[in-house]
């Protein structure tokens, strides 16, 4: 069965909350900080009729998905997770290029990302750059930040 991207459902928020945390916790992070992390890593139905949210399903297994913020020409990326068991195979990438493509549709030139540091090489190798960092949870911990072009038709 081939997997799909589809806006996700406001019924599927505690899969994608299982999703976001898995995806936290394969990086192997304290559970302390795990923690400090939850409310940031729970996506609620209201969020996800608010937000655009879209989900990577094969069937009615969620293997990913990301959200969305703000408008005009830079837009956030608020979310982006991919289930552990499919981190590294094409998930990740096919998401970003839908993303890529529904901001391009909307005008958008910019896609800002306030990465993981473990997935800032991902990022780096979808094309975007690192342009400084952004403060974090706990207190003295940074991001890296990132930008993405998404008028770029290479995307």
């Amino acid at each position: 069965m081939d997997v799909v991207i589809r806006r996700a459902l406001p019924a599927e928020a505690r899969a994608l909350t299982r999703v976001a945390h898995a995806a936290k916790r394969h990086w192997r992070y304290p559970e302390d900080s795990l923690r400090l992390w939850r409310d940031a890593l729970t996506v609620t139905p209201a969020f996800i009729e608010r937000q655009p949210v879209w989900c990577a399903v094969r069937g009615a297994e969620v293997l990913g998905f990301y959200a969305l913020a703000g408008s005009g020409a830079t837009r956030e990326l608020e979310h982006f997770w991919v289930a552990p068991g499919h981190i590294g195979r094409g998930v990740g990438a096919r998401l970003l290029a839908h993303a890529v493509a529904a901001l391009r549709a909307e005008g958008a030139r910019a896609l800002r990302i306030a990465s993981d540091p473990y997935a800032e090489g991902f990022y780096l190798a979808m094309g975007a750059r690192r342009v400084g960092e952004v403060a974090s949870t706990p207190r003295g911990r940074t991001l890296p930040l990132l930008v993405l072009g998404v008028s770029d038709p290479r995307h």
